[in-house]
């Protein structure tokens, strides 16, 4: 696949990562919330670990500047 995210994209996506798992840790959050900002945090570090976001394909964005 083609790389479609830029570092400033793959560092905001790790640091959201990192918020949503201190709020997970802490206890901020429960019930339907703590499910989903997980799922949001395992996705947003594989994207940010793999340069390429599948959203961004079909919106025809690339944030990655050669």
């Amino acid at each position: 696949m083609i790389k479609n995210m830029g570092k400033f994209d793959r560092v905001l996506r790790i640091a959201i990562s990192l918020v949503f798992a201190m709020m997970i840790l802490n206890d901020a959050v429960n019930g339907f919330q703590y499910y989903l900002l997980s799922i949001v945090a395992i996705v947003f570090v594989i994207t940010a670990v793999w340069g390429t976001c599948p959203l961004y394909i079909p919106l025809k964005i690339n944030t990655n500047k050669k």
